[in-house]
């Protein structure tokens, strides 16, 4: 079976749409052009989701049926002006996934009506809407997966969508990891949604559930062995000055040892413990969300903002990157004593080290959803990222 046809995303496919970038190593821009939008004050993954997606499954049985959709024939960038043979197939695979209805006029025309219909397709597959349809992208790959492939992955993610339908709690926080999206909860309507930047394909997010327990303010930054040994040591080996330069000290026990003493052509630094100092280069950003985890994750603030803004956002060591981290912990600390807006203020600013205990339960979920469906009819897909859903190792 073909790249176009399959369901999850190779190493090189996500390299493709991937920052280069490892999860201690970032120093991008601190401002973010992509914002989570409330459009929908219920749960993506509500007591109803099974339910439309029973009701979604008819309708592909029933686009199955009848042929499914047509492969799109893209060889050069289609966008609003553009005159195409193959904008004629493009019409056709938007009006049998029902992203827009028969027009009449000239049917390889790109007009309004084909880029909204563009833009609604991105939209519910997780891409950024700007309604480009461009021969290497995302979205020409979304749109090619056949019928039958969007069939099967309905039918597993029935389960999925199940198991996250009963009662989650009065306050908690869903993370689904293939939408590299964040969801916080109270009393069943959502207060707001986060992107988020989560696990590479090797460094997967772990799925989990447990709860929310300490907000920690400026935090320091202990680098996992992992990280020591695949992204610091060869670091240090092309750059001696990397760690002074990003306030990164090393110690074994409460002794701190002089990175000139290593022997970096070796991996004996992954015996030593690697911390980084509070600062704005810190690659925890300003705040750390703490939880029971086995892995020993958590959730975190990033100086990489602009990576909240791509349309792959799978880039972190297995932990999770929050945008808009101050809406996010202000509402955890909502019930906590003294812990205000503005304290929470205070405490960024004042660049000390501070924990808040979380007075109240907040539930946290590490989900993994590539399918469901909402109240309105509307379908979203995830790629497979982690390829959890077995359905192309099925098809071949």
């Amino acid at each position: 079976m073909g790249g176009a046809a399959s369901l999850v995303a190779s190493p090189s496919l996500a390299q493709q749409f991937a920052l280069d970038q490892t999860e201690w190593r970032d120093g991008f821009d601190a401002s973010t052009p992509f914002q989570t939008q409330v459009t929908n004050n219920r749960p993506s993954l509500n007591s109803e989701t099974p339910a439309y997606v029973e009701q979604a499954l008819q309708n592909y049985w029933a686009i199955v049926n009848s042929g499914g959709w047509p492969t799109v024939p893209v060889s050069q960038t289609l966008k609003i002006g553009a005159s195409d043979p193959a904008v004629a197939i493009l019409r056709r695979r938007l009006e049998v996934s029902g992203d827009m209805t028969p027009m009449g006029g000239n049917p390889n025309s790109f007009d309004s009506f084909v880029d909204q219909g563009v833009k609604r397709f991105q939209a519910r597959h997780g891409v950024r809407a700007d309604g480009v349809v461009s021969p290497n992208g995302e979205t020409i790959a979304m749109m090619n997966v056949p019928a039958e492939l969007r069939l099967r992955q309905l039918e597993t993610n029935l389960i999925r969508v199940r198991a996250m339908s009963g009662f989650l709690g009065d306050r908690y926080v869903v993370t689904n990891v293939p939408a590299a999206e964040i969801e916080t909860v109270d009393g069943g309507i959502i207060h707001s949604r986060h992107a988020a930047v989560v696990g590479k394909i090797d460094r997967q997010t772990p799925l989990l559930t447990t709860k929310i327990t300490t907000i920690r303010f400026n935090p320091y930054w202990t680098a996992p062995v992992s990280i020591i040994k695949k992204d610091i040591i060869p670091m240090v080996r092309k750059d001696p000055g990397y760690l002074a330069r990003y306030q990164i000290r090393i110690f074994q026990g409460q002794t701190e040892i002089d990175p000139t003493t290593i022997d970096w052509s070796t991996e004996e630094a992954a015996k030593y413990m690697f911390r980084q100092e509070p600062n704005e280069l810190n690659s925890m950003g300003a705040v750390k969300i703490d939880f029971p985890s086995p892995e020993g994750v958590y959730m975190h603030d990033t100086p990489s903002k602009t990576l909240f803004g791509a349309n792959y956002r799978f880039e972190s060591s297995g932990c999770v990157r929050v945008q808009n981290v101050r809406e996010y912990v202000s509402w955890i600390l909502r019930n906590t004593p003294e812990w205000g807006r503005n304290r929470i203020e205070e405490a960024l600013r004042s660049g000390e080290r501070l924990d808040a205990s979380v007075a109240d339960t907040v539930n946290l979920y590490f989900t993994y959803v590539t399918a469901w469906a909402n109240s309105d009819g509307v379908v979203q897909f995830r790629d497979d990222i982690y390829q959890r859903d077995g359905i192309d190792v099925a098809l071949r």
